[in-house]
């Protein structure tokens, strides 16, 4: 059985197929938007996920009509209401410490050694895209709404966005042109720049695929699949001879027990069992 996970009252998770866990931020009266209580669950629930044996693939949406149409800005917005007669210095130390406790938590999927499907649907603002740039397979259903949003509050993207979908999309001039103009764009122009891996009908068909999926990828040896998620992440921002370096280390203590098992079922024609990791 998977941990506990019920005190995570800002998420809706369950546990739809074997090995695979469903999390839903569930704050659909105020379009799935975050505060302060939502981010930092939003993080523990992903270091516990990435810890969990009974997990080996996760899915991640939004209840109701919108995935995230950002940061609760009324709550949010009142940060640092009681310092103002603090010294500025003071104030920026404290303000920066918030701002990268929230980053620490919004890059926990990118850091969770299970793959991570995104469903995104309807509104898609601002911190909605933070979120997924940190996936590992995005699915978009076709009214969804995507912005950079920041631009429009009068801040810059600074969760992540900025720094991981350059390395995701096709087109870093599209990115800018999105970052500099907060302009909406839909599903079709987000599958044509590299930001998502499929566009679907509806949420409903997208939630579809994305068990499918996620069921698919369970089926597989955790040693490989998260051997995988982590050999791809390092590539990113390490040179082919580091990379190389990295998986030969890796597969020195890594083939062993589910390789054995792959090439037995393979012989005899059976699903192989993979034991927990």
């Amino acid at each position: 059985m998977p941990l506990d996970y019920s005190a995570y009252d800002q998420f809706k998770i369950s546990f739809p197929a074997e090995w695979v866990a469903l999390v839903e931020t569930n704050r659909p009266k105020s379009l799935n938007s975050y505060n302060l209580k939502t981010w930092e669950q939003f993080g523990q629930i992903f270091i516990q996920m990435s810890d969990d044996s009974d997990i080996r693939c996760i899915v991640f949406g939004g209840e109701g009509r919108a995935f995230c149409s950002g940061l609760d800005i009324k709550e949010m917005g009142s940060f640092g209401a009681d310092d103002d007669d603090m010294e500025a210095a003071r104030k920026a130390i404290k303000f920066r410490r918030f701002i990268t406790d929230f980053q620490d938590n919004i890059k926990q999927p990118h850091l969770c050694r299970k793959p991570i499907i995104a469903v995104c649907h309807g509104i898609s603002f601002g911190l909605a895209l933070d979120i997924i740039s940190g996936m590992d397979i995005r699915i978009a259903a076709k009214d969804v709404k995507f912005s950079i949003k920041e631009a429009d509050i009068g801040l810059a993207a600074d969760m992540g966005t900025l720094q991981r979908l350059p390395k995701v999309v096709n087109n870093l001039g599209w990115l800018k042109e999105l970052a500099y103009t907060a302009k909406i764009f839909g599903a079709e122009e987000a599958f044509t720049q590299g930001l998502v891996t499929h566009v679907v009908e509806d949420k409903a068909a997208g939630m579809k695929k994305a068990l499918e999926l996620a069921t698919l990828i369970s089926e597989k040896s955790p040693v490989a699949v998260q051997g995988s998620k982590e050999t791809i992440n390092y590539a990113i921002d390490h040179t082919i001879e580091d990379g190389l370096a990295q998986i030969a280390n890796f597969n020195t203590y890594a083939v062993a027990g589910d390789t054995i098992e792959a090439a037995m079922s393979m012989a005899m024609k059976k699903k192989p069992v993979y034991p927990k990791l």
